[in-house]
């Protein structure tokens, strides 16, 4: 309901009296109470330098939500570091608190009854929890993303996060100097910001972009730089537009611009994780979506940004490029775009990109034309076969080819693997299984990026494949598959699988399958035991219980 019908029923209501003076005692005059009140979701915290450079961000919308006439209502959310939390029992808590961001604000936005809400937010999961609390709550919303950080430099090369679980694989074999080693990780993250190839922060706000709930150039900005502020405050002062209008995040989320992030998140090579997190997004919608509708787009959209971790370039890199629009424009000009979908501006993309140029600049190399794309189609394949019967997901960029056949090498948690590859028990033409990593049997579903940058440091990142029912970094690739569904706890065939078994990963034929005959799975899983799960009580034990599997986005709600 329009901000008049919405939150004057608190101030203006039976019950107005005691509702006003707690108001009152928050410094508010009588007349504020004919103000649109707009939450501001402000994920600030020093817990990492993802979003330790917030709270400028937060002043600025609270500024410009005042001086546009509206009363700025600030409530926090949470955040986990997955660079801080991964390879430890912590990042089990990483996409948890994706769905706790939701619930977050949701709660806040319902439950105080806001006309609308401006979510802020920086490391991986902000955006697509606060973006599942926005659509659940259906009241006006957009999203400001807190910037990516810079790059870091040693010896005259960039570097990111990436960059130092990388070294420990390089440095482990032998292969980097201890001095080296050092300079890496005291370099490789120079300021606040999320992480910067093209990782899952930075693919969720791009994306968020072309959904229509972002405002353009909004998403490849640095943390530091001064035009992010300016950006923040001119978001609050659309958003207060929007109050006004009645412009609801539904009218905005709708497959036709669902498609459209899609379609951005293949041009640009972005993470694994955007698939669960946009199966999550559209199930709060209430916007029908699978797997499917991503090979549907895949095969269709190429990619023509070179971008990190696969690719040359940082997000940075990228804006100077000219950003996200230019990458829009491209696409809506190769008719890989729905340009009639509204945006938070209240007119639709194609009017957003009307004075953006149809091919890109010649003096940057970041963003090609589709004339000369890196590769013909997209980047996120879905396989499916024995091994995944209801799907799984590899990212088939920066490699030789995207097949495999070996040996499995089995492993019941992440630890153990991590311990094989960096004593050199995995060798080249082996296909390490990393199980109980799913949704529930994680629980948490946490990413592995030592595992894989450990193989990428010791130089078998085209010789040795990793499947797993977990994630992936943004910052991960290789010949790696992950969401493997269903998952081992609930007996998926991943949990069948012996030590020296054959697999065959094949990105060719979507094929993710067990080389055993039918029979022998058969009896295996016959034998099959599910084991006890890992915890029984607090976010961790409710996540298990009641996570979705990861072909449905491992929701909970």
């Amino acid at each position: 309901m329009p901000y008049n019908e919405r939150s004057k029923n608190i101030t203006q209501g039976i019950a107005r009296s005691p509702n006003r003076a707690m108001y009152y005692a928050l410094g508010y005059e009588k007349a504020d109470f004919d103000k649109p009140m707009i939450g501001i979701a402000n994920g600030h915290s020093t817990i990492t330098p993802c979003n330790a450079g917030l709270q400028p961000l937060a002043e600025a919308a609270i500024a410009a939500i005042k001086e546009a006439g509206a009363n700025p209502q600030v409530f926090g959310t949470p955040t986990i570091s997955d660079g801080m939390s991964m390879g430890t029992e912590g990042m089990k808590y990483s996409l948890v608190s994706r769905e706790v961001i939701a619930d977050c604000v949701e709660t806040s936005v319902q439950g105080q009854w806001m006309d609308g809400v401006l979510v802020l937010g920086g490391c991986d999961k902000n955006m697509p929890g606060g973006m599942m609390g926005i659509v659940r709550a259906n009241a006006p919303a957009i999203y400001v993303y807190g910037g990516t950080i810079k790059p870091g430099k040693w010896k005259g090369q960039d570097l990111s996060i990436v960059s130092a679980f990388e070294a420990v694989g390089a440095f482990m074999a032998g292969n980097m100097t201890e001095e080296d080693f050092e300079g890496i990780e005291r370099n490789a993250c120079p300021t606040t910001g999320s992480c910067g190839g093209m990782y899952t922060a930075n693919t969720m706000s791009s994306s968020f972009e072309a959904l229509g709930m972002a405002l353009l150039y909004s998403s490849t900005m640095a943390s530091v730089d001064r035009e992010i502020i300016d950006r923040t405050a001119e978001a609050g002062r659309v958003l207060v537009e929007a109050v006004k209008k009645g412009i609801k995040p539904r009218d905005i989320v709708t497959r036709k611009s669902i498609e459209n992030a899609v379609s951005l998140i293949m041009a640009t090579g972005g993470s694994t994780n955007a698939v669960l997190h946009y199966l999550a997004i559209a199930h709060a919608a209430e916007v029908e979506w699978t797997l499917d509708d991503f090979e549907r787009i895949r095969r269709k959209v190429p990619v023509i940004c070179d971008l990190k971790p696969s690719g040359r370039f940082m997000a940075v890199d990228l804006h100077q490029a000219g950003g996200v629009p230019q990458v829009l424009k491209i696409l809506l000009e190769a008719g890989h775009l729905h340009g009639d979908c509204l945006t938070i501006t209240g007119r639709t993309l194609a009017e957003e990109l009307a004075e953006v140029p149809s091919e890109p600049r010649a003096d940057q190399q970041v963003i090609r034309p589709i004339s000369k794309a890196l590769y013909a189609e997209g980047h996120l394949a879905i396989l499916k076969g024995n091994l995944a019967e209801d799907g799984a997901v590899a990212k088939i960029t920066g490699l030789k080819s995207p097949v495999i056949s070996g040996p499995a090498r089995v492993f019941d948690d992440e630890q153990s693997a991590l311990e094989a590859i960096l004593s050199d028990k995995i060798k080249a033409g082996d296909v390490l299984v990393l199980r109980y990593l799913g949704p529930k049997g994680g629980p948490g579903m946490p990413e592995m990026l030592a595992p894989t940058s450990a193989i990428i440091g010791r130089g078998l990142g085209d010789s040795v494949g990793l499947i797993t029912d977990g994630r992936f970094s943004g910052g991960t690739w290789g010949m790696v598959v992950g969401h493997v569904a269903p998952e081992a706890y609930v007996g998926g065939t991943i949990a069948l699988v012996q030590e020296g078994d054959q697999i065959t990963i094949d990105a060719h034929r979507h094929l993710l399958q067990l080389d055993v005959p039918d029979e022998e799975i058969a009896r295996r899983r016959a034998a099959w035991v599910q084991p006890k799960p890992r915890y029984t009580r607090g976010v961790l034990g409710k996540f298990s219980v009641l996570s979705q599997p990861a072909n449905r986005g491992a929701v909970t709600g």
